[in-house]
């Protein structure tokens, strides 16, 4: 890809619930990635039809486009509500159809919404499953607690959160097409003595 080219940024709403708040933080990363000059894509996973993972039936359902849509993104965010301490069955369902060839070297970002306290946990199982498929997780992501008392009306509130949020957007597409090393590294060697 040309370096001028608009990176493409892919969030993926590990959300079911109408109005979701998930669905809306996800939107509004994305807007900040829009104002970067981004091309953006919401895949709502509410409206695919991914029965559980079967991987004698990997191309069940919408696994196909969604494998297509994830595997055309400069960056994915994940972004998922808290059950029991740890995202979405929706959301785990949808990245066991993915695998390395969807994650492998793409920066991934982070956001997760809780009813209650602070989902640190959630967080730590989505590095955890996006670093074994190889990806580059952003350092910088996004937990949203309380999420009863930060939005109103689908809207996030609380201005520390909606400038966690923008600046998440906004990072994956400074950091869209990360590499682990550059390939000259002639700068990086030691001087000898003469």
């Amino acid at each position: 890809m040309d370096i001028h080219d608009p990176r493409h940024i892919v969030a993926v709403c590990g959300s079911q619930r109408d109005g979701s708040r998930t669905r809306h933080a996800l939107e509004e990363a994305l807007l900040a990635a829009e104002s970067k000059g981004a091309t953006t894509e919401l895949v709502d996973l509410s409206t695919l039809d991914l029965p559980v993972f079967d991987p004698d039936q990997s191309d069940a359902g919408d696994a196909r486009e969604l494998r297509q849509v994830v595997r055309s993104a400069d960056a994915v965010l994940l972004g998922s509500p808290v059950y029991h301490g740890s995202y979405s069955s929706v959301l785990k369902t949808a990245l066991d159809y993915c695998g390395f060839d969807e994650f492998e070297e793409t920066t991934v970002g982070l956001l997760v919404v809780a009813g209650g306290g602070f989902p640190t946990p959630a967080l730590e199982h989505l590095r955890s499953v996006a670093r074994t498929l190889n990806a580059w997780v952003l350092p910088h992501q996004v937990a949203i607690p309380n999420a009863h008392s930060t939005f109103e009306a689908g809207e996030l509130t609380d201005e520390a959160l909606v400038d966690r949020v923008e600046a998440l957007g906004v990072d994956l597409v400074d950091y869209a097409g990360v590499e682990s090393y550059p390939e000259n590294t002639t700068a990086c060697t030691a001087p000898t003595a003469d």
